[in-house]
């Protein structure tokens, strides 16, 4: 896909969103005044509901389906256009997520800054490398984020796969000597050559760097955790509380769905940090990547599925808590004041995003032994 190609699908989706909101907005602001019901058809519901026993639950006055539309619930995998996957793939990926041996230190894995018992982040303001210093920005968690418009916080990668093979290379990361030495190293070990066979079976050369970032990415489009608000969203009401509509009512009407929208309730754009006031901070963003002025201070938008329990925040890791991070936001992106009762409204609703973990999936799997060859060929790069 070409950068157009990527600038033109954010413009339509922003346009649609803004449309959405805009058509919206007034709707939902009456109500959050008025208490009147959305619709005859949440009414109807509520009259059953007063005289009923066991009442259906339903939306509260304040939503509507339609409102709802601006999110998606999460599939079961973000399916790949390029190619399939396969039991062989992914069960090779998994080894390769859990594998310290791709680092230098061999005491750095895919695992080391994103790890998957804690949702995929490591707790960290910034991760720490092979070397056990501090890299540049915070870890962002990998659950879900296969379905985002591009991976890491400047949006370098643009797919999983790609994203895989920047960390194993990156010198204050893994910091593997090139390509090559990883794969001596992949080949050096009498498992991995069947795994890698198994998983690429109509190629004469199995064991390539990029066939090990697209077994990583296999692994990672499956690592999607669906919530109560999928359930939610799926037309099972009961699966929120009123209270926590109500926060979700809030958080639409603040206007938190400019960005956080879709299926990962953000990460589908990229905005600027400051956008309606202007945010100190000496990251660049995709400025660096780019290199045009309009990308200076911009990011990927961040995703809020599981954001209660993947701080601290921010690019640079610097906001510890939920309450600062919502306050921040409001002030600095859509130039609101918001009182502590708003903020307490809007992080009930967020705690519905916490999703279920794939325990079994994510279950470290025994690894290959190294071969004969193998500790040589990790030495290649030792004393660089």
């Amino acid at each position: 896909m070409t950068r157009r190609q990527v600038l033109l699908g954010l413009l339509v989706i922003e346009l649609v969103v803004a449309l959405i909101v805009m058509f919206n907005f007034g709707y939902l602001s009456a109500r959050l005044q008025s208490g009147a019901p959305a619709n005859a058809a949440n009414q109807e519901q509520a009259n059953s509901t007063a005289n009923n026993a066991a009442p259906a639950a339903v939306l509260i006055p304040e939503l509507s389906p339609t409102l709802l539309t601006v999110f998606a619930s999460v599939p079961p995998e973000a399916t790949p256009g390029n190619y399939k996957m396969t039991d062989a793939l992914i069960n090779l990926g998994r080894m390769l997520w859990y594998d310290k041996r791709l680092s230098k230190s061999q005491q750095q894995s895919c695992n080391s800054c994103h790890l998957l018992d804690r949702y995929g982040v490591d707790g960290f303001p910034v991760s720490l490398g092979h070397d056990n210093k501090p890299v540049r920005r915070n870890a962002q968690s990998v659950y879900n984020a296969a379905f985002h418009v591009a991976q890491f916080w400047d949006g370098r990668a643009p797919t999983v796969e790609e994203q895989a093979k920047m960390p194993i290379m990156s010198k204050s990361e893994m910091s593997m000597k090139s390509p090559a030495q990883v794969e001596a190293v992949l080949r050096s070990i009498p498992g991995y050559v069947a795994a890698f066979t198994a998983a690429f079976p109509d190629d004469p050369n199995p064991i390539t760097f990029d066939h090990l970032a697209q077994a990583i990415g296999a692994f990672e489009r499956r690592l999607v955790t669906p919530s109560r608000f999928d359930r939610f969203l799926a037309g099972d009401y009961s699966q929120l509380t009123p209270e926590e509509q109500r926060g979700l009512a809030r958080f639409i009407s603040t206007g938190c769905v400019t960005c956080h929208v879709g299926v990962t309730v953000g990460g589908l754009m990229f905005k600027k940090l400051g956008e309606v006031e202007p945010y100190q901070t000496t990251d660049n963003g995709r400025f660096d990547i780019t290199g045009l002025e309009s990308d200076r201070h911009v990011f990927k938008v961040q995703s809020l599925r599981n954001i209660v329990k993947t701080g601290p925040y921010l690019h640079d890791g610097s906001i510890q808590t939920l309450p600062e991070m919502v306050r921040l936001m409001a002030r600095y992106q859509l130039g609101k004041q918001l009182n502590d009762g708003e903020i307490a409204e809007i992080i009930t609703f967020l705690n519905t995003l916490t999703g279920d973990l794939p325990t079994e999936y994510i279950a470290p799997p025994p690894l290959p032994e190294n071969g004969p060859d193998t500790q040589l060929a990790l030495q290649a790069n030792e004393g660089e």
